[in-house]
């Protein structure tokens, strides 16, 4: 199957809106987000351009989020464990089952290398550890 027949750009969007829908009213990760994100529209559309590439192999993202993720202070292993259950849950909802197991693996490839980029950049002589499989 072509990355184009996986979804369509109406079930990414939807993806992407109902999940960071959660995120921001969750209590661990809806202060860290709400406070650095001054516009949720455009980092919504940024968002939805990140997971088409992902899941449809569209080319509009363009961007580096890892030193975005790196900047933020006082990170934990459980908050990135959080970011995927709730991911988790949102694509459990989803109808479409191919497209469900693939962001799944990449939302666990994404969340396990931010995690790693982290930790690398707080201390580079420390082996980072793994997240827990969800």
């Amino acid at each position: 199957m072509a990355a184009t027949e996986l979804c369509t750009e109406e079930e990414v969007t939807r993806l992407v809106h109902h999940f960071y829908a959660k995120v921001r009213k969750d209590d661990l990760l809806g202060p860290i987000f709400n406070h650095h994100v001054a516009d949720w529209d455009q980092h919504l559309a940024k968002l939805v351009d990140f997971w088409s590439a992902i899941l449809r192999g569209t080319t509009r993202f363009s961007g580096a989020p890892m030193p975005a993720h790196i900047a933020l202070p006082g990170l934990n292993a459980g908050l990135f464990q959080r970011w995927l259950a709730l991911f988790h849950q949102t694509t459990q909802a989803l109808g479409n089952e191919a497209m469900r197991d693939r962001a799944d693996a990449m939302s666990r490839r994404i969340a396990q290398s931010f995690w790693y980029g982290y930790q690398l950049s707080r201390d580079p002589d420390q082996l980072p550890g793994q997240l827990a499989p969800t």
